[in-house]
């Protein structure tokens, strides 16, 4: 099993020199609260633009962008056209999608990701374009044989028009194997120094209550190419776990939990556990013990509370829920119901 570890570690530190320039655009019908067309901008996973139908602008989000955007205005104005036409034809969409599948009603998302990954160790550029329609892939460009593929049945009609669209294939396959990697090349390059940097996090022991499972959380690393996991003994283990998902934080870092659920885990066998952070790149591990005066909660036991505070503490808490509930109702006052 360790083997198997090191040749899976082995594959993703393989992976670092790949980097990702990311469109994706959103149209939603039928959702009230959130704009009806939003647009991100991602490179390596990090959001470098926004916009959305109540903006209407395209809005950098990291200051390497902005510093971009002033050298280079008509970059920024691209993006600000894009971001007005899109909306157009995503409503468009939209609203045809719903009268082809006789959706009359209800809450609908379209989505399409596109952009191009690029391995700057072989050169290699992998364009990709595809649609998603309620949560399910609708229609997904093959660049190889330049044709579209149907994963639903109601996409066939619109993957033979786009399949005798000629010239728009050959305009997609230029676009994502030299227009695109150009774009990407230009993003890295200019932001290196963000990109390419290596950020450690801080790595703690988390835990709800003392019979919840104790959730090993790094948070603040860059870039996303980590990996954690628990050891018993010095070697990794793999029971009794619950993997999280590296996820992003809103300065471009990220973070990641492994929860280790204890009930099977006797208090004198504690000192036998550790945590392991790696990050790709960085020779040193992040080793933490399974520590109970290491752990953080904000769990306190009733019979701690001083006489008198239950009672108070108890409406604290509710006091979110009542908020809640007076907010919903305030809701379906003002809508009329």
């Amino acid at each position: 099993m360790k083997t198997l570890f090191m040749l899976l570690l082995f594959c993703h530190v393989a992976s670092t020199v790949k980097h990702s320039l990311k469109y994706v655009l959103t149209a939603t019908s039928g959702v009230t609260n959130i704009p009806e067309f939003v647009g991100l901008v991602m490179v390596d996973e990090v959001q470098l633009g926004y916009c959305d139908s109540n903006s209407k602008t395209a809005e950098p989000k990291q200051d390497w962008v902005r510093d971009l955007a002033k050298e280079n205005p008509k970059h920024m104005e691209w993006y600000v056209q894009k971001c007005s036409s899109s909306q157009q034809v995503f409503r468009a969409d939209i609203d045809g999608l719903k009268q082809r599948l006789n959706q009359t009603g209800g809450a609908h998302i379209l989505q399409r990701m596109n952009g191009c990954e690029w391995d700057d160790e072989t050169g290699e550029v992998i364009g990709f374009h595809q649609f998603g329609y309620d949560g399910e892939d609708f229609i997904v460009l093959d660049l190889q044989t330049l044709t579209w593929t149907a994963p639903r049945q109601q996409a066939f009609s619109t993957k033979l028009r786009w399949d005798a669209d000629k010239a728009r294939l050959e305009y997609e396959k230029y676009y994502y194997t030299h227009t695109c990697p150009v774009w990407l090349k230009e993003y890295v390059h200019y932001g290196r120094s963000f990109l390419q940097r290596t950020d450690l996090p801080s790595v703690s022991l988390l835990q709800k209550t003392p019979s919840s499972p104790v959730s090993c959380h790094a948070t603040g690393f860059y870039p996303d190419r980590a990996m954690m996991y628990w050891r018993k003994d010095g070697e990794e283990h793999h029971e009794d776990l619950d993997h999280g998902e590296i996820l992003p934080n809103h300065d471009g870092s990220f973070q990641i939990s492994v929860d280790l659920i204890l009930s099977s885990v006797a208090p004198e066998d504690w000192r036998r556990y550790d945590c392991v952070f790696h990050l790709s790149g960085v020779e040193d591990d992040i080793v933490t013990k399974l520590d109970k005066a290491q752990i953080r909660t904000n769990w306190v036991s009733p019979s701690e509370f001083p006489a008198g505070v239950t009672g108070v503490v108890v409406g604290l808490l509710l006091l979110p829920a009542l908020c809640i509930a007076g907010l919903f109702i305030w809701r379906r006052n003002n809508n009329g119901e």
